[in-house]
C-alpha cells in the first residue's frame, strides 16, 4: 500500500490525508507543535514537528519510504523552508517518490481585471507574498528536473469547507458584505481539492500545472447573501469597499480580479467536482449543520 508524506498537515492536506487513510494508506507528515502531533498520532498519523525555522527532528525518518509527497507550507522571505532544510532528505527518496504535489495559489497570476486565466498564462504577482510563491514554484520544478522526482503544481483558489465557510462566519458574527463593483473571487471546496490531488496521483505528469477552482467565480457578497438565506437570517449590510475597515492583507485580496479556468483538471485528470459552485457547497454544509445546531431548524 502507498505512503503519503505531507509537509504541513493543515486544513487542505489533512482532508486528503484522512481520505487516503480511510483507504489503507500510511500517512505521515509535519506539524508545527507537539500538541497537534499527539492529536494526529491518536488518528494513526505519524506526525513530526517542523516549524520552518530549522531542520525538523525526525523528518528524514518519517519521510523514508513515502511514494507520494505533498508540500503545503508557504514560502517565507528566506525562500521555501522545505527545500531550504530538507532538500537532501527528499533527494534521497528520488527512487521512491512517484508523485510530489506543491500546493500553490492562483494569486500568482495577479490582476486580470476580471478576465479568465488558464495554466498557460504567465504569472504576474502583485504582492511580495505571491512573488515568493512564484519563486517557490520555480524552485520546485527545478528540483524535480534535478532529481527526477515528478513535481506537479496546484494553484488553488479560495478554500472553504467544514468549519471554514460563510455559514460559520454568519453564525459567529464575522461575516461582512464588502462590495467592490466588478470584483469576483474564485473558490473551491476542500473535498474537491482532495479529489483533484488524487486524480493527479493516478495520472502523474512531471511539470504539470493545474488550477483548482470551481465553475463559478462570484462576487464575495453574493456568497454571504446566499448563506444567510439558507440560515433564514438577514445578511449583514453592504459596505462599499472604499469605506470598509480591513487589514492590509484582507484589502490586498481585492487588488486582484480574475476568473480561473478549471478546464484542465476536467479534461486531463477527468475530475468531476462534487461542488461545482458555491451554492452546492453551502447547501451541503448547511445540511450537515454548519452555522447552526445540528438539530436546529
Amino acid at each position: 500500500m502507498s505512503k503519503l508524506f505531507v509537509f504541513g498537515l493543515g486544513y487542505s492536506a489533512l482532508t486528503l490525508a484522512r481520505r487516503l487513510a480511510s483507504r489503507g494508506w500510511t500517512i505521515a507528515g509535519t506539524v508545527r507543535g507537539a500538541d497537534k502531533a499527539a492529536a494526529l498520532a491518536a488518528e494513526g498519523i505519524e506526525a513530526v514537528t517542523f516549524d520552518g525555522t530549522g531542520p525538523g527532528s525526525g523528518v528524514a525518518a518519517a519521510l523514508a519510504g513515502a511514494d507520494h509527497v505533498v508540500v503545503s507550507i508557504p514560502p517565507g522571505e528566506a525562500g521555501d523552508p522545505v527545500l531550504r532544510f530538507h532538500r537532501a532528505d527528499l533527494a534521497r527518496e528520488a527512487g521512491v517518490v512517484r508523485w510530489l504535489g506543491y500546493l500553490s495559489t492562483i494569486g500568482v497570476y495577479g490582476n486580470r481585471d476580471g478576465g479568465w486565466i488558464t495554466e498557460e498564462d504567465e504569472t504576474d504577482p502583485v504582492s511580495p507574498r505571491n512573488a515568493r510563491r512564484v519563486e517557490a514554484e520555480t524552485d520546485w520544478l527545478a528540483f524535480g528536473s534535478e532529481t527526477g522526482i515528478p513535481v506537479m503544481l496546484f494553484r488553488i483558489a479560495g478554500i472553504y469547507g467544514p468549519g471554514r465557510n460563510a455559514l460559520v462566519s454568519l453564525a459567529n458574527g464575522t461575516a461582512r458584505r464588502i462590495v467592490k463593483p466588478g470584483q469576483v473571487f474564485n473558490r473551491i471546496h476542500v473535498e474537491d481539492i482532495a479529489r483533484v490531488l488524487e486524480a493527479s496521483m493516478a495520472r502523474p505528469r512531471a511539470g504539470g500545472i493545474y488550477n483548482l477552482a470551481d465553475d463559478l467565480p462570484a462576487p464575495p457578497q453574493d456568497v454571504i447573501t446566499y448563506a444567510a438565506a439558507r440560515l433564514g437570517i438577514e445578511p449583514p449590510p453592504e459596505v462599499p469597499f472604499e469605506a470598509a475597515e480591513m487589514t492590509p492583507m484582507a484589502r490586498s485580496f481585492y487588488s486582484s480580479n480574475r476568473r480561473a479556468s478549471n478546464a484542465r483538471i476536467k479534461e486531463e485528470l477527468g475530475v468531476r467536482l462534487a461542488y461545482p459552485d458555491y451554492r452546492s457547497g453551502i447547501d451541503a454544509l448547511f445540511e450537515a449543520g454548519e452555522g447552526r445546531d445540528p438539530g436546529g431548524d
